[in-house]
């Protein structure tokens, strides 16, 4: 009889923080869906890694809720970014892979911003990345000096991305002649030009180079490296120099590394601002379990994508660094910002 009544009593103790944990398990992200945005075309590699992350992601966010992906290009990858920041759902259902180059273009440029990535849910990043500037094996060039005694054309999509940030860098700091034409709506479409001789060159993350057309143009030496965007040489390009390498004097030197300080966030992901914390945090932990997932980093070893996985505290370190860049540097680097591009001939 004692015997029953203690087994009872234990019973019922052992069935309080179940009931609690029931009860509280009632989570927000049950049989909802949320929105992946890229500021990028698809078919690059910021969307191919959002879907991928769009697949995974879902299991480690409780409630296990659907996970889309919506394109969004447009404006050198401001479009996007204003969105997030003005119109996106507040409420966790909605995240966004954003190009590196917008805090830089917040600080630099500012045409077009309404945001401020400071204020950013920062939820981390897959890894820094270098960027690659090269040219069309028909272009006539090997190397930047032999860009600065000959015009080429470059592609770009608007003037706040980093693909034509850098080269226009290069025009004003090193002299080299790169020719831009701006208006190209996706990363896609500029590789599609230069393949059919519409443009000549073009800047490129390396590893989206070397993920998506290694077979295709790495290989068979149908591009020239011409320089790298970093603030160290990428272990894939040894003997490309970097535009920091390049720079003629000390001043332009620290222009060249705040220009290259974006490439270290890689291919961020954040919220919208003003997120509840506890939301914010679900994502951020849903986000960093992501990138360990193995099922996730087998499906990126067999796109030959790297991960390397960097904290929201790293990503938004990086971020603040980069908008609070002293303001001598900053006046200095705005002198050899993009102008205005020769705007891409409509079909």
């Amino acid at each position: 009889m004692n015997k029953s009544i203690v087994l009872a009593a234990l019973g019922a103790v052992l069935a309080l923080p179940l009931s609690a944990t029931a009860q509280a398990e009632d989570p927000f992200y049950k049989g909802k869906t949320v929105t992946v945005v890229t500021s990028t075309g698809a078919g690059g590699q910021y969307d191919t890694i959002a879907r991928a992350i769009s697949r995974h992601m879902r299991r480690h966010l409780p409630g296990n809720p659907t996970m889309i992906v919506q394109n969004m290009p447009g404006g050198g990858n401001v479009l996007a970014t204003n969105f997030m920041f003005n119109i996106a759902p507040k409420d966790g259902t909605s995240i966004a892979t954003l190009h590196n180059a917008m805090p830089l273009h917040q600080v630099l440029d500012g045409r077009g911003v309404r945001f401020d990535a400071r204020k950013f849910g920062w939820l981390g990043s897959t890894g820094a990345e270098n960027s690659g500037v090269f040219a069309w094996h028909t272009a006539g060039v090997k190397t930047v000096d032999d860009v600065i005694k000959k015009e080429i054309t470059l592609g770009g999509t608007g003037a706040g991305s980093g693909i034509v940030i850098f080269p226009t860098v290069m025009n004003n700091l090193l002299g080299t002649k790169f020719k831009i034409v701006i208006g190209y709506k996706s990363s896609s479409e500029i590789n599609v030009a230069m393949e059919r001789g519409e443009i000549q060159s073009r800047a490129f993350g390396l590893s989206s180079v070397f993920a998506e057309y290694k077979d295709r143009w790495v290989t068979p030496k149908k591009i020239v490296f011409l320089a790298q965007v970093g603030l160290k040489r990428d272990k894939l390009l040894p003997d490309v120099p970097t535009l920091v390498e390049l720079a003629k004097n000390p001043r332009d030197k620290e222009i060249m590394k705040l220009i290259a300080a974006p490439t270290a966030l890689g291919k961020p992901y954040t919220a919208p601002p003003g997120l509840a914390a506890d939301r914010l945090k679900t994502l951020r932990d849903g986000f960093a379990g992501t990138l360990r997932d193995k099922t996730f980093l087998a499906e990126m070893a067999k796109l030959s994508i790297d991960i390397e996985p960097m904290t929201a505290e790293e990503t938004i370190q990086i971020v603040n660094d980069t908008v609070n860049a002293a303001p001598e540097i900053v006046a200095e680097a705005k002198k050899v910002m993009p102008k205005k591009g020769k705007k891409k001939k409509k079909s």
